[in-house]
């Protein structure tokens, strides 16, 4: 069985660490997580799991071409790539600057362009790769105070589907997964009031799990999902259907 390398970024938190462990041992892939800021938890994490973590910007290009030859210099071509890294800098539009619309457009969706035009030779020349995209339900249906956010994450969804098209004579699928609300510590950050009211919008009537996205990235991450490319799974407890 071929061992394949993984890097999944933002994959030291919430969700992105649900993946990491799921890739590592349900699919016993190698897996290198991504952080781009606190470094004590960072260590924790990789402490507790085994699993390496690498320090760098997903948003600068010259540091991911950087960041992932490195990578594959060590621990082999990266043909799993799995873009979960994602901020936010929420305000009406009347209150976003510039500068707000810029970093969240650079990191959320100008990190899913450098990740995987670092990794697309590789696996173009492997002839076998899985890219996943972490999109939002929040760029499926828009939301108060995020046109930065949702524009992002809306984009990313544009751009699996476009990418699979180029990825899928090459054995490369590219597929991106839109979770719904998630108790990680992004959403713990939404004021109770606030939370109370999206949590009464969703069906299931809870906040889902960061595994139970992982379990969603872990089935396209793997090898029997070659026939599943330019698709959006979304996980979201039956908030938002289409």
């Amino acid at each position: 069985m071929t061992k394949h390398v993984a890097v999944v970024t933002g994959g030291t938190r919430g969700i992105g660490a649900a993946i990491c462990k799921r890739l590592k041992n349900e699919l016993g892939y190698t897996v290198i997580a991504n952080f781009g800021g606190d470094e004590q938890k960072a260590k924790a994490f990789s402490d507790e799991c085994g699993i390496p973590v690498v320090k760098f910007d997903v948003g600068d290009y010259d540091a991911v071409q950087d960041a992932m030859a490195k990578i594959a210099g060590e621990y082999g071509p990266v043909d799993v790539l799995v873009n979960n890294a994602g901020i936010t800098r929420d305000g009406t539009i009347m209150k976003m600057d510039r500068e707000m619309w810029e970093d969240v457009i650079r990191v959320n969706l100008g990190g899913c362009f450098n990740m995987a035009k670092a990794v697309f030779p590789g696996m173009k020349e492997g002839g076998w790769g899985r890219i996943v995209n972490i999109g939002s339900i929040n760029g499926q249906g828009g939301q108060y105070g995020q046109v930065n956010y949702a524009a992002a994450k809306s984009g990313i969804h544009g751009f699996t589907k476009a990418l699979a098209q180029e990825g899928a004579r090459f054995g490369i699928t590219v597929n991106a997964l839109a979770p719904g609300y998630i108790d990680t510590d992004m959403v713990a950050a939404v004021p109770e009031p606030v939370l109370e009211k999206i949590v009464a919008k969703i069906p299931v009537g809870r906040l889902g799990h960061a595994d139970e996205i992982a379990r969603g990235v872990a089935f396209l991450c793997g090898e029997e999902a070659g026939f599943v490319t330019g698709s959006t799974m979304s996980i979201n407890g039956g908030q938002h259907m289409y």
